[in-house]
């Protein structure tokens, strides 16, 4: 089985601020993660992710919900729910960023997790798990590189 929990973490040579910037800005997401970012940044606020899946050449929206924004340490929010349903453990992922300051470089963890708490059969937990894990793992090496250049990128 799966396990409940995909975590992961980078140093990125970047401050605090510039990195919760690169994580939390719709035209700075859209540099590292998906293709596409609308964000209400707030407690309660929604947001959609949408990312173009290459093999079918189709877009793929997934709503957001946040839980938590706690500039410049913590951002937390729920994705992977069924349309027209609350997000709530058990319907949803819930993905959570940490930053912490490690001299004048930032260290960044990601962990998405409810994935034991899923109505899936093991086999789409596991596919679930395997896909996101080397997804997560792709999308920050991709957020390594660019946040160390992101104050000198002017907005889309």
């Amino acid at each position: 089985m799966a396990g409940d929990r995909i975590a992961r973490d980078v140093l990125i040579e970047a401050p605090i601020d510039v990195v919760w910037e690169v994580i939390s800005r719709p035209e700075h997401i859209v540099e590292w993660f998906s293709d596409e970012t609308q964000l209400d940044l707030r407690p309660g606020g929604e947001g959609i992710l949408t990312f173009e899946i290459k093999a079918a050449n189709t877009p793929a929206a997934y709503p957001l919900r946040f839980e938590a924004v706690e500039p410049p340490r913590r951002l937390t929010y729920r994705w992977v729910y069924p349309t027209g349903e609350e997000p709530r453990p058990g319907n949803s992922m819930l993905v959570e960023f940490t930053l912490a300051e490690e001299g004048d470089k930032t260290r960044l963890t990601v962990v998405e997790s409810g994935l034991d708490l899923m109505p899936w059969p093991d086999d789409e937990k596991q596919g679930y798990a395997d896909s996101h894990s080397s997804g997560w793992a792709r999308h920050l090496d991709r957020l390594r590189a660019y946040a160390p250049a992101a104050p000198s990128r002017p907005p889309a």
